[in-house]
């Protein structure tokens, strides 16, 4: 508590001796930092940790990067950085010492950030932040991720400021490109990766996986995207992570909602909607009607697996949810009849949120849902899984889930193809250059003995 007090009278005595120019900077930095979600990632991987302390693993298909101390702490965080090197590191992706930075930070989108927007972000962690003496961990990821090298080669591709995805005209779309394309970087995980893990540029906002969840389709197709949401849903999910009758958000989009959406204004998270509206629409074929207006079927037979679902449903999920999937405490423990996630054409984030639980901070108060990833096997977060898209979701027509579908959910997600392959690249590889190798040295040998 009394190291606490220091760092704050420290702050606050800094504080008085900026210019008044730089104490307004300080403040517009301050939403600057929550606006492109700065928290979410640096926030200590343990409950109660001081902000921006570093330390939360990232997933990523190459392995887990955990995120850096970027309070201004002279050992461990940026206190000993320079204006210029810190926007160095956020749109160039380097770091002070030169190496390069994981494309986990967003640095790619960050590169559009206004020189005003970057001086006010500079002041807030420099004078706004409290120094935390903490070291993150460093990341280790396997070989050949391993080479920060390889992301010259990635910046060439794909390091570029962020371009409207379609014309933006009026000051509230422009407004609106900015902070979902530039502060909010939404494509980075709502676009498809390709694979060399740079964004598909025709698919942006298409929605992707993300280390076991899906991010859904964002753009204005009204059965596979947000076409057909109004703006005062879309802006209430935005602010507190609900939508009545449309769903509630969890994983990746319940921490942005936490820890960035729900401090915007309403100018600004107009704006958002504004521009959110001008994607153009990308449909999937598999999408047979908009995953809200799934209400599923109280009379479709149940296999055995959606049977044994119903006994872990009753012991487990029915005391917040209710028995017929109406939920309870005004939104707080969501409906699943009419909810995105119950009635996706991907289970997905239904494992996922089963797995992981939920955990989403709406003003004042909290939406909390356990996990039960350490409760439940596989083969029962299966059956439950079943049980809730059948009757509360797309009935008879919702595909199956199986054991090892959870299981590989469980572990991350589907790696990508590149990821899957490498293994055996790499073998062949191997086995190529001892080939390579021992064919020359059998030439070598049979020419010593031609000249004996």
């Amino acid at each position: 508590m009394l190291t606490c007090l220091l760092l704050l009278a420290v702050t606050l005595s800094v504080r008085a001796e900026l210019s008044r120019e730089d104490k307004q900077a300080l403040i517009h930095g301050e939403y600057l930092a929550k606006a492109a979600d700065c928290a979410g990632c640096h926030r200590g991987s343990e409950p109660g940790a001081a902000p921006y302390s570093g330390g939360l693993a990232i997933a990523t298909p190459m392995g887990a990067i955990f995120s850096t101390n970027i309070t201004p702490s002279i050992r461990y965080g940026i206190g000993a950085w320079s204006e210029a090197e810190f926007r160095q590191a956020l749109t160039e992706g380097r770091r002070r010492d030169g190496a390069l930075l994981w494309p986990a930070m967003p640095y790619s989108a960050y590169s559009g950030m206004s020189e005003s927007d970057l001086h006010a972000l500079w002041i807030y962690f420099r004078y706004g932040v409290a120094p935390v003496e903490h070291s993150a961990p460093e990341t280790r990821l396997d070989f050949p991720f391993n080479w920060r090298g390889v992301m010259w080669i990635w910046n060439q591709r794909y390091l570029k400021v962020p371009v409207p995805i379609a014309p933006v005209v009026t000051p509230e779309q422009k407004r609106g490109y900015y902070l979902v394309e530039v502060l909010g970087h939404c494509s980075a995980c709502h676009s498809p990766r390709d694979a060399l893990q740079g964004e598909v540029s025709d698919h942006r906002f298409s929605g992707a996986s993300v280390a076991g969840w899906h991010a859904p389709n964002i753009t204005a197709d009204p059965i596979s995207g947000i076409g057909d949401w109004r703006d005062d849903e879309l802006m209430n999910y935005l602010r507190h992570g609900h939508a009545p009758g449309k769903g509630s958000a969890s994983g990746g989009m319940a921490e942005a909602v936490s820890y960035s959406l729900r401090w915007l204004n309403d100018d600004d998270l107009r704006a958002m909607v504004s521009y959110l509206r001008l994607i153009p629409a990308q449909h999937d074929a598999r999408d047979r009607q908009a995953a809200w207006r799934y209400a599923g079927n109280a009379d479709a037979p149940l296999s055995a697996s959606s049977r044994a679902g119903e006994t872990l449903w009753r012991s487990a999920c029915a005391i917040c949810h209710r028995d017929d999937g109406a939920g309870s405490m005004e939104g707080r423990f969501p409906t699943l009849r009419h909810n995105t996630t119950s009635g996706a054409n991907r289970p997905d984030n239904l494992v996922m949120t089963i797995l992981e639980g939920t955990r989403r901070q709406n003003g004042q108060a909290e939406s909390v849902m356990p996990a039960f990833g350490h409760k439940l096997n596989d083969q029962q977060i299966a059956d439950l899984t079943n049980y809730v898209r059948t009757r509360f979701g797309q009935g008879d027509q919702a595909q199956p889930v199986s054991a090892a579908f959870v299981a590989q959910q469980r572990a991350g997600g589907e790696k990508p193809l590149l990821l899957r392959a490498l293994p055996w690249l790499t073998g062949g590889i191997v086995v190529l250059v001892i080939l390579i190798t021992g064919g020359w040295l059998w030439r070598r040998t049979q020419r010593a003995r031609d000249h004996q």
